[in-house]
């Protein structure tokens, strides 16, 4: 847990540096800055990280004393003080003894809590690496806003086709983890009376989640998202080409004389902006004010 702790930490800062770089790209609803929508994975990842820390909170206490049923019967009285301060020393992780033995036998609510977090940390990684493989298609029957560095280039019918291997492996992971943490909820709701005898496989798929997701994220930095790159040119192409432009129009022309030029330019294939001007809507200098699509990105932006 702490390895997948420390490859988020490591993560997160690769999506803040990439929130530095490209101008604006556009999904046909309004613009929204690429750095805007990377700065979105940079916070999944900060909140990944409290949530691997609150695994480690969870698994803390240790059913570690209570012998057969939680009552201590037969162990020597200093054996949990002394086995958890050798298990400290090993591990850099103050464990502690439970609360109350018969829950932490009976029950293993805290593996249900961190694989409930585990699999969380891989829906948003899910998420992530699905938007970065999708803003990577192309190069030019895709959308293709950003660049993928060329893990796996190459197809054996298909010259110079590039996979987003490292996306699809993220995604494979997380899948798997998702599949983990439904068998670890259902061992951890068969628990019968003072003991869970489905122990093992909820130990060994949380500890399966833990190295695949760990692992993953190392590789997806180091192979993916550090070597991210920002298509500026094919970001202005494509929302200068949107008719999400139109919107800035709406409070100064009218919501119907604004959705006359959407519709002309969805009929004819050309620019708001062409529409715009040929119709003269706005004087010229308010129009490039109203279409500026940075401006359109900021709280309020109308363009005015």
């Amino acid at each position: 847990m702490e390895k997948l702790h420390g490859a988020l930490e490591s993560k997160a800062k690769e999506f803040w540096d990439i929130i530095k770089i490209g101008r604006t790209h556009l999904m046909d609803a309004t613009p929204i800055r690429l750095g805007q929508e990377f700065s979105g994975y940079a916070q999944q990842v900060a909140y990944a990280k409290e949530r691997a820390q609150k695994s480690i909170e969870a698994l803390r206490e240790l059913a570690l004393g209570g012998t057969a049923v939680g009552t201590g019967l037969n162990r020597h009285v200093d054996l949990p003080g002394k086995v958890l301060r050798h298990l400290e020393m090993r591990t850099g992780i103050a464990f502690c003894e439970a609360k109350n033995h018969f829950e932490a036998q009976g029950g293993k609510d805290a593996v249900v809590e961190a694989s409930g977090h585990l699999k969380t940390i891989a829906v948003s990684l899910f998420k992530i690496a699905n938007d970065i493989r999708w803003l990577g298609s192309g190069p030019r029957c895709g959308i293709g806003e950003i660049q993928l560095p060329a893990t796996q280039p190459g197809s054996s019918i298909m010259p110079g086709k590039v996979n987003p291997v490292m996306c699809e492996s993220v995604m494979m992971v997380c899948a798997e983890v998702i599949g983990n943490d439904t068998t670890i909820t259902w061992a951890g709701a068969n628990g019968n009376f003072e003991l869970n005898v489905m122990m093992p496989v909820m130990a060994h798929n949380l500890l399966e989640s833990i190295r695949l997701l760990a692992n993953v994220v190392d590789v997806f930095c180091e192979k993916c998202v550090r070597g991210i790159v920002a298509n500026e040119e094919r970001c202005r192409e494509l929302i200068e080409l949107s008719m999400a432009m139109v919107t800035s129009l709406a409070p100064k022309i009218g919501y119907d004389r604004a959705a006359e030029i959407a519709k002309e330019s969805a009929k004819t294939g050309r620019t708001v902006r062409e529409i715009a001007r040929e119709r003269k809507v706005l004087p010229e200098k308010e129009l490039e004010r109203a279409l500026d699509p940075v401006k359109m990105t900021e709280p309020g932006g109308t363009g005015g």
